[in-house]
């Protein structure tokens, strides 16, 4: 099983990396800080599982997300953002993902939000 993480923040991308290996045993982990690399990357490893941060430089991650929903449906795509708004949330469900998490991260929303993803 793959995982992608993408968030420009390199501290927030290897806190995300430590609790997913601390609760995910034997996954691929392939990140990126660089949103423009999302999508070839997506497209290259294929992965399960996609943790997407919203706020990047260049490209947004509500385009990322849209743009992986145009060519792939099944993919679990888990928004991870600092933005708390109903409105955010609302929009990103809309746009495809399947869950929301809002930074700061723990261990305790990370294991939600795969409990919720994984049934």
């Amino acid at each position: 099983m793959k995982i992608l993480v993408v968030d420009d923040s390199g501290f927030a991308r290897r806190a995300l990396i430590k609790l997913l290996n601390e609760q995910l045993e034997g996954w691929e982990i392939i990140d990126t800080g660089d949103g423009k690399q999302a999508v070839p990357l997506f497209k290259q490893h294929k992965p399960d599982l996609v943790f997407l941060d919203l706020t990047m430089p260049e490209v947004r991650g509500e385009e990322i997300l849209e743009e992986i929903r145009t060519f792939d449906k099944k993919s679990i795509i888990i928004v991870v953002s600092a933005d708390i708004q109903l409105k955010t949330r609302e929009n990103v469900i809309a746009l495809g993902a399947n869950y929301m998490v809002n930074k700061p991260i723990n261990a305790e929303k990370i294991a939600q939000a795969l409990t919720n993803v994984m049934c």
